[in-house]
């Protein structure tokens, strides 16, 4: 026996590397696989915002955030709308006679917008930024957002009060020499300059140029009195690449400080709970115990155990469940039997009453010592009897 031990020790010991190494190779593709998923799906989201953010207030796109219904009323009014995504392109395009319309372009130097709106005699900011109304409205800052309720324009600017009420969405603090229409709190939703002999104006384009909003209060009489004030309108919208600066600047440069720790902590964070859930501790050795027990001994020990502690009952289930067992294989019922069928199939092979099978099997409840060493002696009784019923031959003399 010890030597068959020792042989199954060992080769338990050698084939347990094995799922091992394939369990812990198959967790770190599982967690690589997880990675470039959700490194996949990231892209996919920042690419589908990427497009959202470069339709938006597009003077041909027709999505909601676009701004061809704009394009398309000018054009009905005789204006022509020149839409341009070349710098160089746009500023041949400029004259006394036109109107540039010009988005947010972080991309472009102070020198290169200056130079851009040199040549315009209206510019129209429609994604004015802090950096855009300090240089073209002199000492303009923005001030936050107003509420969605319309709002009268409130000054002289006759193209404002032509237009009547609309919602600004974004409101500017005016700076020197500015005047400001459609004031809300300390701040106003549009801002006009005249000062230099070419007019500049700043309104939030999303809140009122977009083409889902274009049809509501004001708006698009606001657009065609800011835009339409001459028979050119040049609408630049910044291409890709379209920069002046020395360096490009990055995406870390780009978006705001926390973004960056934040993505790393999330890294970090999933790699650790992918090492964390995917590790295993191996296999479970089965040890060999120095002797073998027969469960009959098992459960008998059991059961002296629920009699010692005066649990007649538990004991008296131990012992008719292993009585149940050993009747099943000797009628040659399946596993799945149960206890009713294997205490019909003993009385049928006896010829016993099944009302009392099933009180020596199932029914009865010992109350006392004294009834459980009596189901005790009946269940032997009763197994002895389907034995010799069962296999006559091992009980001729």
């Amino acid at each position: 026996m010890t030597a068959a031990m020792t042989r199954d020790a060992a080769s338990g010991t050698a084939s347990s590397p094995r799922p091992t190494r394939r369990r812990r190779i198959g967790g770190w593709i599982a967690i690589g696989i997880a990675l470039v998923v959700v490194g996949g799906v990231g892209a996919a989201l920042t690419g589908l915002a990427q497009l959202a953010e470069r339709d938006a207030l597009d003077p041909e796109s027709p999505a909601p955030g676009g701004a061809r219904a704009v394009a398309a009323i000018l054009q009905e009014q005789g204006v022509e709308v020149l839409v341009l995504r070349d710098r160089g392109a746009a500023r041949e395009a400029l004259g006394p006679g036109a109107t540039l319309v010009l988005p947010d372009a972080p991309a472009l130097s102070d020198a290169a917008l200056e130079t851009l709106v040199a040549d315009a005699a209206d510019v129209v900011l429609i994604e004015p930024r802090a950096r855009t109304l300090r240089l073209l409205l002199d000492g303009s800052n923005p001030a936050g957002y107003a509420d969605d309720a319309p709002v009268e324009p409130r000054c002289d600017l006759p193209e404002a009060q032509r237009s009547g009420p609309v919602a600004p969405g974004a409101v500017y603090e005016a700076g020197s020499g500015v005047d400001a229409c459609y004031a809300a709190d300390d701040a106003s939703g549009l801002l006009i300059s005249d000062d230099t002999g070419r007019r500049v104006s700043a309104v939030d384009g999303r809140a009122i140029f977009a083409n889902d909003v274009l049809a509501e209060n004001g708006n698009a009489a606001l657009a065609l009195n800011l835009m339409g004030r001459h028979p050119l309108v040049v609408w630049y919208v910044p291409g890709v690449g379209e920069t002046d600066l020395e360096g490009t600047p990055t995406l870390g440069e780009l978006t705001p400080p926390w973004v960056s720790p934040t993505i790393v902590l999330l890294l970090i964070a999933g790699i650790a709970a992918g090492v964390w859930r995917g590790r295993r501790f191996g296999p479970l050795v089965p040890e060999r115990l120095p002797v073998t027990v027969r469960a009959s001994e098992t459960t008998e020990g059991r059961a002296r155990l629920y009699a010692r502690s005066r649990d007649t009952v538990h004991a008296a289930d131990q012992l008719r469940i292993d009585a149940l067992g050993r009747l099943a294989r000797l009628l040659g019922l399946g596993p799945a039997a149960s206890a009713p069928e294997i205490a019909d199939a003993a009385a049928g092979r006896l010829g016993w009453d099944r009302r009392a099978v099933r009180g020596i099997l199932i029914d009865e409840l010992p109350h006392g010592d004294a009834q459980l060493v009596s189901l005790r002696d009946r269940l032997r009784h009763l197994e002895e009897a389907v034995r010799q019923t069962v296999r006559p031959e091992r009980n001729a003399p």
